[in-house]
């Protein structure tokens, strides 16, 4: 028979595996980005809030906070250099308005992180003091991450559209709160379950919304590419003339 301890560690494994993934989906929509060179209305909510929420997690994981939570570390400081990329690229690719609101909100974090680590190391003296206090900023910062796309269903509802909602953004971050719910379930962990627990149910939403609204995404797209492809086609119109009248008759054929 697998002990609880086995099949915990195996949950894990596999929640590490699937939250990496998720930290991974917007690659797709990065590369868009980069491709145009501007945002456009993607938004950076999401990228600040799991900056965060990682950071806390591996400061929660360390062994003289909260031991024997090696996965817990390894994932979140993975997602912690994965989100400070795509925040770097937003800073990039931003207007100068969005680009300084951008910043600003990344220093405040990293104070808030540093701070609280300083706190935590010096005014709590034993692991489950320190456990506690970090797993209950944890839990806002999960619940955080994981309603941050919330602003963007507000967006696709009054658009109709899913364009700005990446897809697997969505279905993993649904993946990734059951394999955590299931992980803190079997060592209950109510740090863990909670977040995770209403992570799952938020992931179901995002996917509802996006087969409610996908139809309507695609025609919406098609007129878009029809409008340009006919902007295009009046500009050939309008440049082919010009070039015609520039050619000036040779008077001694």
């Amino acid at each position: 028979m697998v002990s609880a301890e086995l099949a915990r560690t195996a949950v894990g494994i596999i929640g590490n595996v699937i939250a990496l993934i998720l930290f991974l989906s917007p690659v797709p929509t990065f590369i868009q980005i980069v491709k145009k060179r501007t945002v456009e209305q993607f938004s950076p909510v999401p990228y600040l809030a799991t900056f965060v929420n990682c950071g806390i997690w591996v400061l929660y994981g360390l062994p003289f906070v909260h031991p024997n939570s090696l996965l817990v570390i390894t994932i979140n400081g993975a997602g912690l250099l994965i989100e400070t990329v795509y925040l770097l690229l937003f800073l990039i690719y931003s207007d100068r308005k969005q680009r300084i609101k951008v910043l600003l909100i990344m220093l405040a974090e990293l104070v808030f992180l540093g701070v609280l680590a300083l706190l935590v190391l010096t005014v709590a003296h034993t692991t489950k003091v320190r456990s506690n206090i970090v797993g209950s900023i944890a839990i806002v910062g999960n619940i955080m991450m994981y309603a941050a796309p919330l602003s963007v269903m507000k967006l696709v509802i009054t658009t109709k559209s899913v364009e700005f909602m990446p897809f697997f953004l969505s279905l993993f971050s649904l993946l990734n709160g059951i394999s955590w719910t299931i992980y803190a379930l079997i060592r209950f962990d109510p740090y863990i379950v909670i977040p995770n627990g209403l992570g799952s149910l938020l992931g179901v939403v995002q996917l509802v919304l996006y087969a409610t609204y996908y139809k309507s995404t695609q025609r919406q797209l098609a007129e878009k590419k029809a409008i340009e492809e006919m902007g295009l086609a009046e500009m050939g119109q309008t440049v082919g003339p010009s070039k015609k009248s520039n050619v000036v008759p040779d008077e001694n054929i």
